[in-house]
């Protein structure tokens, strides 16, 4: 059975670490939003790695329900403490570890 960490596992190995002004490492939890976190230059090609590695088809992700993400500014907080308001879910870890114990996406949208 896949575990949550082998799949965190599996995304740290995929997707680029992403560092603070001070480079500090940020390193990916099993919640974090991709969508603010990896490049969408990137993400495509981890998710099709992990449909492979744990034989998920990915084909049925509906990317649609998951962008336009907006991502934070650097300097927005130094204006404003209101959180930014996202129009789309979270694509995190966590669904593709769940995913991956049933062996097919689980977050599919019907028709």
């Amino acid at each position: 059975m896949v575990t949550d960490s082998e799949v965190l596992a599996f995304f740290r190995g995929e997707l680029g670490l992403m560092v603070t002004f001070t480079f500090k490492p940020i390193p990916i939890e099993l919640d974090t939003p991709l969508q603010g976190y990896a490049e969408w230059d990137e993400l495509p090609y981890a998710i099709e790695d992990f449909g492979e590695k744990f034989h998920v088809d990915i084909s049925v992700i509906d990317f649609g329900a998951y962008y336009p993400w907006k991502r934070e500014s650097v300097y927005r907080k130094w204006f404003t403490k209101e959180p930014v308001v996202q129009t789309s879910e979270p694509l995190t870890i966590r669904m593709f570890a769940e995913s991956a114990r049933t062996g097919y996406w689980l977050y599919a949208r019907m028709p």
